[in-house]
C-alpha cells in the first residue's frame, strides 16, 4: 500500500521520446497551433533555400566581372553584376529574417508547451499517495517538475528548428557543390560532416555521466535550502543554524566539483570542434585554389565552395552545441516522465457510483473487515469493523502507533485497504470518483497547513465559491471572531508561509472555520483541540458539539477527556479494536479504557 515507483532504469529512446513531445506540443493549446505551425516549416524551408543559393548568385557575379573578353560590353556587364549582387543580398536578407519571423510565429506554442507539461506533471503529482510524498523533498521534486517542462521547448526548437533544418541544408548544399563545382567538394564536406558527428556524439555521450551527476548536485543542495527555510523554527530552536549551513555548503562543494567535470569537458570538446572544421575548410580552399590552377573553375566557383563551407560551419556548430544540449535535456526531462510514468495507488472508477442524497442527519460509515499493511512498518490494521450511525460521534482511542490515523486516511480514501471494505452511505469508498467523496467528508487535523494567503482566502479553500458572510460565519463559529476584529485587515490578512504569523490554537482554530464551511456529513476531527488552551478548548468542544447535531463525527483523540460523551468508543491497539462501547460502559469494564482514564485523570 502506497507504493508508488517510478519504472526501474527507464532511459530514453530517441524517437519515441520525440513522438511523445509531438503528442504534447498537439495537446497544448496554443491559438493558431495548425497554421503557426505549417508557417514555422515553411520558413524554415525558405531561409535554408535562401541560404544555400546565395553564394551561387556571388560566384556567378564574380565569373562575370573576371570573364575575359567582355570589355566592351562593360555597361551590360554592369548591369548583369548588379542584378546578381542584388539577388545575393536579398537572398542572404531572407536567409537571416525567416528564423526570427519562424521565432516569433512559433513563441506562443513553445510557450503553451511549457505551460501544458508544468500543468500536466503538477496535476499527477497531486494524485500520487502520501508516502510518495513523504518520502520526497519538496524543494528538490519542485525543480524536476520545473526544468523537465522547460527542457521541452529547448527540444522542439533544436530538433525541429536546427537538427532537421541543418540536415536539409546539408543536402542541399552537396547538392549544388556536385551539380556546380565538383563531387569531390561534395565527398570532403560529407567526410568532414561524418568526422564532426561521430566525435560530437561520442564525447557527449561520455558527458551524460557529468551532467547527471550536476543534476542531483543541485538538486541536493536546492532540497536541502528549502527544507531548512520551511522548518527553521526547528533549525533556530535547537540551535543547528551553523550545522544546516555546513550541510548546504557540503552540497554546494559537490555541486562545484560535477560543475568544473562538466564544463572541463565540455572545452574539451570545442577545441576538438574548432579542430575537425577548420582542417576541413582548409582542406576545401586548398583543393578550390588546385581547381582553378588546372583550369577546372572559375575563381568565382572559388567563392561558390568557400562560402557554401562557411554557411555550413554556422548550422554545423550549433548541431554540435544542439546534440549535447538536446542530449542534456533529454536528463532533464527523465525524472519528470519518470513520475508521470508512476501509476497512483488511488484513482477514480470508470464510471463512478454517484453518493445519494444526503440525508440531513450525516452519512453512514462503515468498516467492514478492514484490513491494511502499511509498508514501513511491522504491523497495520486487522479485522477493523464498525459502524457510524449517521447523526453519531465515534471516537478512536489508544496508545501511539495503534493505527488511529491509518483509520482516518482510510475513511478519506487517502489509502485503500488490503482487505475488507469502507463504504459511506452504502457506497464503497472505491466506487466513487474522489471529488464526491471529498465534498462529503472533512478533515481537522491535528496539524493545520495553511497556504500563504489571507485568513478568508485559507477559510474559503474549502469552499471557493462561499460568500463572505458564510466565511465569517464559519468563523464565528470556530470561535475566531475576536481574532478578526482585533486584528488589522480582519479576513484580509495575511497569514505567512505555512499559517507560520498565527499561533498553533489560531491556525487549529482556521482548520475547524475550513472544515465547518464545507458542511461535510461526514465531519473527522484528528486531535483537532490538541493545541488550544483550556479555556479556548471547552469552547471550540461547545462549538463542535453543536454542529455535529446534523453530522456523523468521527474524532481521533488521546485526551479522553474530549470524547466522554461520544456514542461509541473504539479502543485501538496494535491495529485491532480491542474494546467498544461508551464512556460510562467502558470504565465499568475496566479493561484498557480504564486504565487510560486513570492514568491521564492522575496526570491531570
Amino acid at each position: 500500500m502506497g507504493g508508488e515507483t517510478a519504472p526501474a532504469g527507464v532511459r530514453f529512446d530517441f524517437w519515441s521520446s520525440i513522438a511523445d513531445l509531438w503528442r504534447l506540443v498537439l495537446r497544448c493549446g496554443a491559438p493558431g497551433l495548425g497554421w503557426r505551425i505549417g508557417l514555422a516549416l515553411v520558413l524554415i524551408f525558405v531561409g535554408k533555400a535562401a541560404g544555400v543559393a546565395a553564394p551561387v548568385l556571388l560566384g556567378d557575379a564574380i565569373n562575370r566581372l573576371a570573364a575575359p573578353g567582355l570589355g566592351n560590353g562593360a555597361e551590360a556587364l554592369g548591369g548583369v553584376f548588379i542584378l546578381l549582387a542584388l539577388g545575393f543580398a536579398g537572398l542572404r536578407m531572407v536567409a537571416a529574417v525567416a528564423p526570427n519571423a519562424r521565432e516569433a510565429i512559433f513563441t506562443p506554442v513553445s510557450q503553451a508547451t511549457i505551460a501544458r507539461a508544468a500543468e500536466e506533471s503538477f496535476s499527477h503529482v497531486l494524485t500520487l499517495s502520501l508516502d510518495y510524498h513523504q518520502g520526497k523533498q519538496t524543494g528538490a521534486l519542485a525543480r524536476v517538475i520545473d526544468r523537465g517542462s522547460r527542457s521541452t521547448d529547448f527540444l522542439i526548437r533544436s530538433v525541429v528548428f536546427n537538427l532537421g533544418p541543418t540536415a536539409l541544408e546539408l543536402v542541399m548544399a552537396m547538392g549544388v557543390m556536385a551539380a556546380r563545382l565538383d563531387w569531390r567538394f561534395a565527398a570532403a564536406t560529407f567526410v568532414t560532416i561524418v568526422i564532426y558527428a561521430v566525435l560530437t556524439f561520442r564525447i557527449t555521450d561520455w558527458r551524460l555521466s557529468h551532467r547527471r551527476e550536476l543534476n542531483l548536485a543541485d538538486g541536493k543542495a536546492a532540497g536541502l535550502s528549502v527544507d531548512a527555510l520551511m522548518n527553521f523554527e526547528t533549525v533556530k530552536a535547537f540551535g543547528r543554524e551553523r550545522g544546516t549551513v555546513a550541510s548546504y555548503a557540503s552540497a554546494l562543494a559537490e555541486y562545484v566539483r560535477a560543475a568544473v567535470r562538466a564544463n572541463t569537458s565540455l572545452s574539451l570538446l570545442n577545441a576538438l570542434q574548432a579542430l575537425i572544421l577548420n582542417v576541413g575548410l582548409a582542406a576545401m580552399v586548398l583543393l578550390a585554389g588546385l581547381q582553378v590552377l588546372e583550369g577546372r573553375m572559375q575563381v568565382g566557383d572559388v567563392t561558390i565552395a568557400v562560402l557554401l563551407v562557411i554557411g555550413l560551419y554556422q548550422p554545423l556548430n550549433m548541431l554540435g552545441f544542439n546534440y549535447r544540449e538536446i542530449r542534456q535535456a533529454f536528463i532533464d526531462m527523465e525524472q519528470m516522465v519518470e513520475i508521470g510514468r508512476i501509476v497512483p495507488d488511488i484513482a477514480d472508477p470508470v464510471p463512478a457510483r454517484p453518493l445519494p442524497p444526503a440525508s440531513g442527519s450525516g452519512a453512514r460509515l462503515n468498516f467492514d473487515a478492514v484490513g491494511f499493511r502499511h509498508g514501513s512498518r511491522a504491523t497495520g490494521l486487522e479485522d477493523i469493523t464498525f459502524e457510524a450511525a449517521p447523526g453519531t460521534t465515534t471516537a478512536i482511542v489508544g496508545p501511539s502507533g495503534a493505527g488511529k490515523t491509518t483509520v482516518v486516511r482510510l475513511a478519506l480514501r487517502l489509502v485503500d485497504p488490503g482487505s475488507g471494505r469502507v463504504t459511506l452511505d452504502g457506497i464503497d469508498l472505491r466506487d466513487l470518483a474522489r471529488t464526491d467523496l471529498r465534498r462529503a467528508v472533512a478533515l481537522v487535523p491535528q496539524d493545520v497547513a495553511l497556504f500563504n494567503d489571507t485568513l478568508g482566502a485559507n477559510i474559503a479553500f474549502a469552499r471557493p465559491g462561499a460568500t463572505e458572510a458564510e466565511i465569517q460565519a464559519a468563523a464565528e463559529a470556530a470561535e475566531l471572531a475576536a481574532f478578526i476584529q482585533a486584528t488589522p485587515g480582519g479576513l484580509s490578512v495575511r497569514v505567512g508561509e505555512r499559517g507560520l504569523k498565527l499561533s498553533g490554537g489560531e491556525r487549529q482554530r482556521v482548520g475547524i472555520a475550513r472544515a465547518l464551511l464545507a458542511d461535510p456529513r461526514l465531519l473527522i476531527l484528528d486531535e483537532a483541540t490538541s493545541a488550544l488552551d483550556g479555556p479556548t478548548e471547552a469552547a471550540i468542544q461547545e462549538t463542535l458539539r453543536r454542529v455535529r447535531r446534523n453530522r456523523t463525527t468521527l474524532v481521533v483523540a488521546h485526551r479522553l477527556s474530549t470524547v466522554v460523551d461520544a456514542d461509541q468508543i473504539l479502543v485501538l491497539s496494535q491495529g485491532r479494536i480491542v474494546e467498544r462501547g461508551d464512556h460510562a460502559t467502558l470504565l465499568a469494564r475496566g479493561g484498557e479504557y480504564a486504565a487510560l482514564w486513570r492514568r491521564q485523570t492522575r496526570e491531570g
